[in-house]
């Protein structure tokens, strides 16, 4: 079997960058798949302009393939149905989020493809006896299936830390094209972007940001490195964020203003406030003073507000917002009303929910 490949289209618009929302999971309040709901944040994230969705991912919870719930091939296809019915008249990339061992791997990625999706968010997530070498050969086995976007998952939610030398191999991978780096840390952050110059498939891969702690200066930084005695440049185009599941319209309009401050290269301090306003909402939101443990439901937190879902509820009954944090969505509310789109989603409400 031929792998499959992006669009020339596709392609184009992941390197110039785009707003990828990390798709959340609506329950109801027997946390049950409240499939109204569901379908409405779709269209949300449809109508505010994002490029794409990346969906079966840590945002939409990693227990959608356990026993119970069996959710993964569900969700999957009410986000390709909806986003079919939307026609949207842009170029949208359509995720999905692949997890586990290399044999569940393949089975979801050859899922994902029979549904459309364009491209595999391959979680490294759960694999931490597993070795860099078995890691790399079963990226290459689903990058034989569809194309591979690289994830660098924080270990404080299930990632690991990898090499330097493990980064240089994978990126050379045919196939990948993308990676989204999202280890909250800027040593390994730099170590994903170098080896990625370093590679000989450097121009053919794009970097996303995943860093929810550092969005801004992320994707106005210029890295720059002397790679066989030429001075190579790569740039954080992009986010494939759970951020940027709230606030979605507004994040769209973010990144429009970052890719002009970009063309024009000159950078005013402001956008380093603007860095920490977005960073202190992140952690309201994403509940670091707690070791994350309430990410989630922070998330959910925000779109029940908008009415998005209709509670915080998670498949995990001991998952729910942590002391204080409540408070914490309730002050960034408060203190930066800017950076919230409740006006667009209020005025749209109605016709995502309607079935």
């Amino acid at each position: 079997m031929t792998a499959a490949t992006l669009s020339a289209e596709l392609l184009e618009a992941l390197h110039e960058g785009l707003v990828i929302p990390a798709h959340p999971l609506a329950l109801d309040e027997n946390r049950q798949l409240d499939e109204r709901h569901q379908r409405a944040l779709t269209r949300y994230y449809a109508a505010s302009g994002a490029g794409g969705i990346a969906i079966g991912v840590h945002s939409t919870q990693f227990e959608i393939r356990d026993e119970p719930y069996n959710l993964f091939e569900t969700v999957l296809r009410i986000a390709a149905e909806e986003i079919a019915k939307a026609n949207i008249q842009r170029p949208f990339i359509k995720v999905a989020g692949i997890c586990g061992p290399t044999e569940q791997a393949i089975n979801e990625a050859r899922f994902a493809q029979s549904l459309g999706y364009d491209a595999a968010l391959l979680s490294m997530g759960g694999l931490t006896d597993w070795s860099e070498e078995d890691i790399l050969e079963r990226t290459r086995q689903v990058a034989a299936i569809m194309p591979v976007i690289g994830f660098y998952l924080q270990p404080s939610v299930g990632g690991q830390i990898f090499s330097f030398d493990f980064w240089c191999k994978f990126a050379e991978i045919p196939n990948v094209i993308a990676i989204k780096i999202a280890p909250f840390n800027r040593y390994q952050t730099i170590d994903v972007v170098r080896a990625v110059c370093y590679s000989s498939r450097r121009d053919e891969i794009a970097i996303y940001t995943g860093n929810d702690d550092n969005i801004i200066n992320d994707l106005l930084t210029t890295y720059r490195f002397e790679v066989a005695g030429e001075t190579i440049e790569k740039t954080i185009v992009g986010g494939l964020l759970g951020h940027w599941a709230v606030w979605t319209k507004k994040a769209v309009e973010l990144l429009e203003e970052i890719k002009i401050a970009r063309k024009h290269g000159e950078l005013s301090k402001e956008w380093l406030t603007r860095n920490v306003q977005v960073t202190d909402t992140n952690a309201a939101f994403f509940d670091p003073a707690h070791q994350f443990k309430g990410c989630i439901p922070g998330i959910h937190e925000v779109l029940r507000r908008q009415g998005l879902l209709q509670g915080i509820w998670c498949l995990n009954p001991n998952e729910t917002l942590s002391p204080g944090q409540m408070e914490e969505i309730d002050r960034v509310y408060r203190d930066y009303p800017q950076l919230h789109d409740d006006d667009f989603v209020s005025e749209h409400l109605a016709e995502w929910l309607d079935n």
